[in-house]
């Protein structure tokens, strides 16, 4: 098989980093979104010592006189913004790549914000459907449009509450820890994914999602206890545990 490669959007948070280091360690060229060319730089260096970081405005820098390596590539760009994907698209073509796989994983913890009773404000519910939703629908075309030829899969990052709401014996204060805009934007995306997967199942593009449960990292001792309790399992997922299901789709 040639060489792969993999556009991953929000590759600095917590899974977009693991995504990462996983299909750049496999041999593949990893482009990946991020708000913060900081992190990006980080992300790349903590991996490989080399910096190739292109805004989505075309303008191109490296760090530290380094080497720049060609597989590992981040595109720092505010998703949220106006007519971004094909303008990240249009980006991506003019350094001459092409994606494969288009990994659909950024949010932002910004938009899940509620009032003191837990209810949130028309603001917040629509960004955080404009990036779970409206986002991952634009990219998806804006590649299709332009790279049929080459995109093979499109794989959006779900969560269990897209399927199920949220638990209340499993939270402290259920109303205000579990947004209700997060589990009604995750719930559209899986259905997104449904109705892309049939409408570019003729192209040979295969569409799928993945349903994450709670994953270690960002929680205390107790909340983990309760949701052992829960859950077949008895525990939360690792984050080695992520990769997994999407390594398989992909």
């Amino acid at each position: 098989m040639s060489e792969q490669s993999i556009l991953i959007t929000g590759g600095t948070g917590k899974f977009g980093r693991i995504f990462v280091a996983h299909f750049f360690k496999k041999g593949w060229q990893v482009l990946f979104t991020t708000t913060s060319k900081e992190r990006g730089d980080s992300l790349i260096a903590s991996l490989s010592g080399n910096l190739n970081i292109y805004t989505a405005n075309n303008s191109e820098s490296t760090a530290n006189n380094k080497v720049v390596n060609d597989r590992l590539i981040a595109l720092v760009v505010d998703l949220t913004e106006d007519n971004v994907a094909p303008k990240l698209v249009e980006t991506i073509e003019n350094k001459g790549y092409k994606v494969n796989h288009l990994v659909n994983n950024a949010r932002s913890l910004d938009f899940l914000q509620t009032d003191d009773n837990g209810q949130a404000k028309r603001d917040d519910f629509m960004a955080e459907y404009l990036m779970d939703v409206v986002v991952p629908y634009e990219l998806s075309m804006a590649l299709f449009n332009t790279q049929a030829d080459a995109l093979r899969t499109i794989t959006n990052i779900g969560s269990q509450y897209g399927v199920v709401a949220a638990n209340p014996q499993l939270y402290d204060d259920p109303l205000k820890s579990s947004p209700i805009q997060y589990g009604v934007a995750k719930a559209a995306l899986m259905h997104l994914t449904k109705e892309l997967a049939v409408r570019l199942a003729d192209s040979n593009i295969r569409v799928n999602c993945v349903a994450y449960g709670g994953v270690e990292g960002r929680v205390d001792d107790a909340f983990k206890a309760r949701y052992a309790k829960l859950s077949p399992s008895r525990r939360m997922l690792a984050e080695n545990d992520i990769i997994g299901p999407l390594d398989l789709l992909i």
